[in-house]
């Protein structure tokens, strides 16, 4: 006699057999301290996370050599130049961030010693500290200024020639890269899956839109700074069951310049 699934757990099966898998996506990065020296770990919110059936870079690698022109070079001096203005940009920000610790420091030195009279230890010793402090915030101010007036200059300096690379770099892409979309389908078809796509929340996850099929993929992410961005292409295998975790940082991601 031929042996049968009772009916529900034939359709528990089955179920599960079509159910999709779940990737969750966080992305945390490394950032220069805005309030002093060293770095800062930090989620990314609201940063847009792909889930894609093939491989992007290995595309624009392959529509790339059969295009034939090579794509533009960046000319050291410019990239040189760009060095230049980005250490001139921090120089100035740190100028920036010391006359402004100086002065909310002065500020504050002010109020308290509106709680004394003229006559009080206290507000002797709050007043001595508050000259030592006011007599460095000259300084520091014309540092800041002079630090702003060279970044300034050097940054000017630099804008036609990387307006000029941005304009040479895009028409290039718009030849090379005028089919990627037909192509893309085209992978996407060929693996019989799916694209996801989501967006991290405030503790810079994303998961919940990015339930698909077992397959193979890829985690695509952009994070764009002042003068490059952060680029991720992560391979990631999808199988059932848990939850598949990937994590984003500078450790996988590619920092490339932009114009």
């Amino acid at each position: 006699m031929r042996r049968t699934l009772p009916l529900a757990l034939a359709l528990l099966l089955g179920v599960g057999a079509c159910s999709p898998a779940e990737v969750v996506v966080s992305i945390e990065v490394e950032l220069d301290n805005p309030d002093g020296e060293g770095t800062l770990q930090r989620v990314l919110s609201d940063i847009e996370v792909q889930l894609l059936p093939y491989d992007r870079d290995a595309v624009f690698d392959s529509m790339s050599a059969a295009f034939g022109t090579p794509e533009p070079e960046v000319p050291t001096e410019l990239l040189a130049a760009r060095e230049e203005v980005q250490a001139a940009q921090a120089e100035w920000n740190e100028a920036e961030r010391r006359w402004s610790l100086i002065r909310d420091t002065l500020q504050a030195l002010t109020a308290t010693m509106e709680q004394f009279s003229r006559g009080e230890a206290q507000y002797v010793l709050l007043f001595r500290e508050f000259q030592d402090w006011d007599s460095q915030l000259g300084g520091v101010e014309r540092q800041r200024d002079i630090a702003f007036a060279r970044f300034d200059s050097l940054q000017q300096a630099t804008i036609r020639s990387s307006d000029e690379m941005s304009i040479q770099l895009d028409n290039w892409a718009d030849e090379a890269f005028a089919d990627v979309g037909e192509v893309f389908r085209a992978k996407q078809l060929a693996a019989g899956l799916d694209i996801a796509v989501d967006t991290t929340d405030a503790s810079g996850i994303a998961r919940g839109n990015l339930r698909v099929r077992p397959g193979q993929y890829w985690v695509h992410a952009r994070y764009e700074m002042t003068y490059s961005e952060l680029y991720w292409n992560v391979p990631v295998t999808v199988e059932r069951g848990d939850p598949v975790p990937v994590m984003l940082s500078q450790a996988n991601a590619d920092e490339r310049m932009i114009f």
